[in-house]
């Protein structure tokens, strides 16, 4: 059976009439970013503040802000949110809204405010929201005085701090706009649209619904109008209809064009759909929305098709903060990872395990990366999160699993709404490990108790009768998938399963469109033959080649996610340990060894890498698992590793293991041009090529090798001198906005300027100018120190720094670099 899904587009939110388009915009009236001066106080009040309490206990704060990576990381805090602080905040703005802004209507949107949060208009409340991860508004005009100024208030209650198995960060963590609006307007999210394909020839399905706050009927008139990439019109609807009062309607309507262009991965276009609305010849409200043309397909025994190309989702999980930024990720940032992930053969995101900012999914349509949307990681129950590092002491259960019988439905349902034009999305998850088994939920199965596909997992406890039966979670999906279809019936429905074998003895496989498997290779042959019409991904895998070739030897699995695509905090080993750290990137975006490896495996490119270690020891536990099975005894140091350092500098004479990560069928090894590894043969089993030598210092070099032994790629590692000096390197775009961030990379050198990849030196970040430093990176994981300091330690010689640009146009900002015994580096920016 073969699945074909039409999807389509969209993105950005609304641009209203005279307004900037931006990211997460809500798509109607005229919206308008209010990020700046809040007033923040971390500590429980009533929220009504005296002058005297502004000026002693509250701060002022820009938003984005995650206040628990401004405070100090302790041991006696949750390793499952990465040793930082939660509690209670409260943040307050005073918000003026014009007297001729009478008779509009007006909205406060938040894209994310982390968690359970209140909102207060002038000390009244006016709505409440525990997730915090959805997006939501609240329409304020029967709270506001118009022509004064007035109080906005949202109380932050994170009190319960190990809440999640890694970490969310504590706060109004994204953006908030202010939103003007017609009382006839489009509603929230309420233009949507999905493509079509047939022989060539494209049509958009197009829904708008508008809503009428008045008491009176209205006569209106829906445009809409499809604009290619050249600005011209391409095709155009109209729809008129007589809204009642008090009411909302949706119309729907086809758009057609003859041979559009596709969106797709290498080239991923994008169109316009501009939506207006007319009342008695004036136009009232509009929207513009990013859109496209594209369809996948899904077939049990072929995989995945995108526009028809049969093809590996290489895809990877990732979570919602950045190192020392915490859960104030910029789109500059965002972007940079991206595009380093995509660098490496990634073309497929995970959101693990929630809804992410927007600004993502903007992203991912604009680079040609798909995605998974993921919604939870609990349903009615809590799991288990680990208090003294991973998989280790007694752990706790605090969680959002409290509030999901009320709001989780909706939660899933403004998800689908907010995202669903993104033609970067492929698939929607309504759970990951919701299924593991005896967290809680339990099944005779696990007990062997069985004689037909019984077996025990010792590990998870065998039976536990008392437990949660598992045969609810086929109830609960039922009801999440039918959410989803509600709103788009465009994409598949999936989730990640943990406890495959138990969770196939209740409905919850069958529930879905798509089955994700977390960790379970050893199954996809058998449940491919025991559910011939299940379509079967690896939504959650190690890194190690044996889950790969799973993958790409067998047509019928069509992907799989790696765990992780990003270095990410909590989740944290025992003390000192930030995080989880197996991913493909550091916590500074950096490539690590690993990144190489999965390049060598993934890219159509030419690649080589070279990597060593001393053979008398190991590459390092450079994952939680390794780490974790280095201490129980079971790690093997025979093979070679997939996280060798570029590293060439040792004692003379020692044995060390040179290791090759390439895509090429055969590789030799140079030492200052003579040869001193014979030539090898790709090894398949591994994915490694490896010689072991004696150390000499000077030029390692590695020469890829064709099927015919011709040359197609070289890769160089150097013996470095003492640190000289500290390297600047500009990343992303030269370009300075007012608010904009600057990412300016760092890399210690000796006097020829080869990288000291063994320096641990600190750096000093001084600014002149209008700039505020964010966060210094380094992505050490074992680094406990304070977030917010401007000195910080290089690691493996890098470091990424991170500023906000805050003045106007044409004002400098000059950025220092300085530490002890090295030459000093300056790097200096205008502001746009």
């Amino acid at each position: 059976m073969i699945k074909s899904f039409k999807n389509i587009t969209l993105l950005l939110a609304s641009l209203s009439i005279g307004c900037t388009l931006g990211y997460g915009q809500p798509g109607f009236g005229v919206a308008q970013r209010i990020n700046t001066e809040w007033r923040f106080h971390l500590g429980d009040t009533d929220g009504q503040l005296s002058k005297d309490q502004h000026d002693r206990a509250w701060s002022k704060v820009q938003l984005p802000h995650d206040w628990s990576v401004k405070y100090p990381l302790s041991p006696s805090l949750a390793s499952a949110t990465g040793y930082l602080p939660g509690g209670i905040g409260w943040y307050q703005k005073q918000l003026s809204v014009p007297v001729e802004d009478q008779g509009k209507k007006i909205f406060l949107y938040f894209e994310g405010v982390y968690n359970r949060s209140e909102v207060f208009i002038n000390g009244k409340s006016i709505g409440k929201r525990p997730n915090g991860y959805i997006s939501f508004s609240y329409d304020i005009t029967p709270y506001i005085e118009f022509g004064k100024a007035n109080t906005v208030s949202v109380r932050v209650d994170h009190s319960q701090s190990a809440d999640s198995r890694w970490y969310t960060g504590s706060g109004i963590y994204r953006d908030v706009w202010i939103v003007k609006s017609n009382p006839i307007h489009i509603d929230q999210w309420g233009v949507y649209a999905y493509p079509e394909l047939k022989s060539g020839k494209g049509s958009l399905h197009s829904e708008v619904t508008v809503v009428n706050s008045q008491n009176t009927s209205s006569p209106i008139l829906i445009k809409q109008e499809l604009i290619d990439l050249n600005s011209k019109i391409v095709a155009q609807k109209s729809h008129k209809l007589t809204l009642a009062a008090s009411d909302r309607a949706t119309i729907q309507q086809k758009l057609f064009v003859a041979n559009p262009q596709l969106w797709s991965l290498a080239n991923p276009v994008q169109y316009t759909l501009k939506t207006t609305i007319w009342q008695n010849g004036q136009l009232i409200d509009q929207s513009e929305v990013k859109t496209g043309f594209r369809t996948f397909t899904f077939d049990p025994n072929k995989g995945f098709a995108l526009n028809g190309e049969w093809m590996k989702v290489k895809g990877v999980c990732i979570h919602h903060d950045a190192g020392v930024l915490g859960a104030e990720v910029y789109p500059e940032v965002w972007r940079q990872r991206l595009l380093t992930l995509k660098s490496l053969g990634v073309n497929a995101i995970r959101t693990s395990h929630n809804p992410q900012a927007t600004s993502l999914y903007t992203l991912c349509d604009e680079l040609g990366l798909l995605v998974m949307n993921e919604a939870f990681d609990e349903w009615e129950f809590p799991k288990r999160k680990w208090l003294q590092g991973w998989n280790f002491g007694t752990p706790g259960f605090q969680g959002t699993y409290d509030f999901f019988e009320e709001w989780g439905e909706r939660d899933l349902a403004d998800m689908v709404k907010r995202d669903r034009n993104h033609l970067s999305i492929f698939a929607w998850s309504i759970g990951n490990e919701v299924d593991y088994p005896n967290d809680p939920y339990s099944h005779p199965i696990l007990g062997g108790e069985k004689t037909e596909g019984g077996f025990t997992q010792a590990s998870y406890g065998g039976y536990k009768k008392d437990a949660p039966d598992a045969m609810r979670l086929g109830d609960i999906a039922k009801k999440l998938v039918a959410v989803v279809k509600k709103y788009d019936s465009s994409r598949p429905v999936t989730a990640g399963l943990a406890g495959v074998a138990m969770s196939n003895e209740t409905a919850y496989p069958t529930a879905l469109d798509i089955a994700g498997y977390n960790y379970t290779e050893s199954k996809y042959q058998e449940d491919h033959q025991r559910y011939p019409k299940r379509v079967i991904f690896g939504s959650e895998n190690r890194h190690d080649m044996a889950a790969w070739q799973a993958v790409r030897d067998q047509e019928y699995i069509f992907g799989q996610f790696l765990w992780t695509g990003i270095d990410y905090l909590g989740e944290s080993g025992r003390w000192p340990s930030r995080g989880f750290y197996s991913g493909l990137l550091d916590f500074a975006g950096f490539i690590k060894p690993r990144g190489y490896f999965r390049k060598a495996l993934w890219s159509d490119t030419p690649t080589a890498y070279l990597g060593t270690y001393p053979l008398s020891g190991r590459a390092g536990a450079t994952d939680v698992w390794s780490a974790l099975e280095a201490e129980e005894g079971k790690r093997k140091n025979e093979a070679p590793s997939m996280d060798a350092w570029p590293i060439w500098n040792y004692q003379e004479g020692q044995q060390i293991r040179v290791v090759c990560y390439t895509n090429s069928a055969h590789a030799r090894l140079e030492l200052n041009g003579q040869l001193v590894g014979q030539e090898k043969t790709y090894d398949d089993r591994s994915g490694i090529i490896f010689w072991d030598i004696p150390y000499a210092a000077g030029r390692l070099e590695v020469v890829g090798l064709d099927q015919d032994h011709k040359e197609i790629v070289r890769h160089a590692i150097q013996s470095s001198q003492r640190p000289a000096a500290i390297q600047s390197t500009r990343v992303g775009d030269p370009k300075v906005h007012h608010d904009g961030v600057i990412q300016i990379a760092l890399q210690i050198v000796d006097e020829q300027g080869i990288p000291v990849v063994l320096s641990e030196d600190e750096i000093t970040c001084d600014i002149v100018g209008n700039g505020k430093l964010l966060g210094m990176e380094a992505g050490n994981n074992a680094d406990m120190g304070d977030y917010t300091d401007n000195k910080q330690r290089v690691y493996h010689g890098k470091m990424i720094v991170y500023i906000q640009a805050s003045g106007k146009s044409g004002d400098q900002i000059d950025v220092r670099f300085t530490a002890p015994w090295l030459k000093s580096a300056r790097v200096q920016y205008t502001i746009n």
